[in-house]
């Protein structure tokens, strides 16, 4: 099962990220999918999908790494730098993704800009 889900993640993640195509990875998700934010916000199926295919031309030609894909059960994780063409910002992303009957049911996805991960993991410091 475990080799099975990280097939189904990574052929979804496959199609968009070679070639944006959003309808590939929308027939890899639950009709009820849910998207999770590290905002606590959410978004049904229609409304990521539509967020995705917005993002498109503000991404266009985005360098997507995949550094981990780790599958336990019926969750991937996915871990990845993202960056801009030229000289664009960087992003660091963790996706958990549940699969359920074979499709992706939810995703919880976490973003930090690379530039600001020392700032950002400074409340770890107990002398500031």
């Amino acid at each position: 099962m475990t080799t099975e889900n990280k097939s189904i993640v990574g052929r979804a993640l496959a199609g968009l990220v070679d070639t944006g195509d959003v309808d590939t990875l929308a027939s890899f998700l639950s009709e009820d999918f849910i998207h999770h934010r590290s905002d606590s916000t959410t978004s049904t199926r229609t409304q990521w999908l539509a967020a995705v295919r917005a993002a498109l031309g503000p991404t266009a030609g985005m360098r997507v790494d995949v550094l981990h894909l780790l599958a336990d059960g019926d969750h991937v994780v996915v871990h990845s730098r993202r960056r801009l063409p030229g000289a664009g910002p960087e992003i660091v992303v963790v996706d958990v993704l549940r699969i359920a009957d074979g499709f992706i049911a939810e995703v919880w996805e976490v973003i930090e800009p690379a530039g600001q991960a020392a700032a950002n993991g400074a409340w770890w410091d107990a002398d500031a």
